[in-house]
């Protein structure tokens, strides 16, 4: 008998993993068949694989002031820097921070907004009028004087609170928008049933609410890394997040204080618009896959 149930529970597990490795190889075809999700796709993928493997293969940038602000070269493909370091080794170690900066922006607005959007549009009363009153609130402020404020107040000392500080006030207008997706479905059968069998509000909102508007938070959190990216820089680019390393938005703010722009000559030009180059082919990653995204995540979308 206790074999029996054993095989049934493997059975089981074997056909868990085997929809979900079908799921994958059918989201990944639709991404590859929608041309400007697969380029977006692609560059997302190099500028990851540049994060995570390209400090692993390129030497940490030092300085040496008697090859400062070179043209690009054989030895130092973009040139150097106003310190003499390779520019092409800044943006590669720089690409990290970036994206982790952004990443964890991102997780800590979806965290906020699917709290507060999910609990207003699902429990409703007190707790929705309570909750749509401190959203609204945050949505009146603009958002990046505040976090202009925050960033002087706060020492930003790493990328997690760099991250944490970007995603409080980035996460209302979502918080709103997740709500009127909850209100939508909370009146549907499976709620409803869901309800009946007295299964608790948090397996409700895992098991029936979250599915339902999964695809709607994969597209707002690349749109949330997409913001984060430019908030970022634009905050180092004023000079208000003492924060340390390679970060673009550091590159581009040497750039102009160090006046290597003002020099003339291509190596100080290639020093001033490589990041930004990374940030214009990141943004355009992020809008080209999110073109294909919801119908990759979201079946009843799928061409047939």
């Amino acid at each position: 008998m206790s074999n029996t149930v054993a095989v049934k529970q493997k059975n089981k597990t074997i056909n868990k993993e085997g929809s979900f490795l079908n799921y994958l190889k059918e989201f990944f075809e639709v991404i590859w068949d929608n041309k400007m999700a697969r380029i977006g796709f692609i560059i997302l993928v190099i500028f990851l694989l540049m994060a995570i493997f390209g400090p692993m293969f390129v030497s940490e940038p030092k300085s040496d002031y008697l090859a400062r602000l070179k043209a690009p070269s054989a030895k130092h493909w973009l040139g150097t820097d106003y310190a003499g370091r390779d520019i092409l080794s800044l943006f590669i170690f720089g690409s990290r921070s970036v994206l982790l900066v952004a990443f964890y922006a991102a997780v800590f607005s979806i965290i906020f907004a699917c709290g507060i959007g999910i609990s207003a549009g699902l429990l409703g009363g007190k707790t929705d009028n309570i909750l749509m009153l401190i959203t609204d609130t945050v949505l009146t402020m603009p958002t990046l004087p505040v976090t202009m404020v925050l960033s002087m107040v706060i020492n930003v000392s790493n990328n997690i609170l760099f991250g944490l500080v970007l995603s409080l006030w980035s996460w209302a207008g979502l918080a709103k928008a997740i709500r009127s997706q909850v209100l939508v479905i909370r009146n549907k059968d499976f709620i409803e049933a869901s309800k009946v069998m007295g299964i608790s509000t948090i397996n409700i909102i895992i098991k029936d609410v979250v599915p339902n508007i999964i695809s709607f938070i994969a597209i707002n959190f690349i749109s949330i890394m997409k913001g984060a990216i430019m908030t970022s820089v634009s905050l180092m680019v004023l000079g208000l997040v003492p924060f340390r390393g390679s970060h673009w938005g550091m590159m581009i703010q040497m750039a102009m204080s160090q006046s290597a722009v003002l020099y003339g000559g291509i190596g100080p030009i290639v020093y001033f618009l490589t990041p930004i180059m990374g940030i214009v082919l990141f943004q355009l990653g992020c809008y080209f896959f999110a073109n294909g995204l919801d119908e990759a995540m979201n079946p009843r979308l799928r061409k047939q």
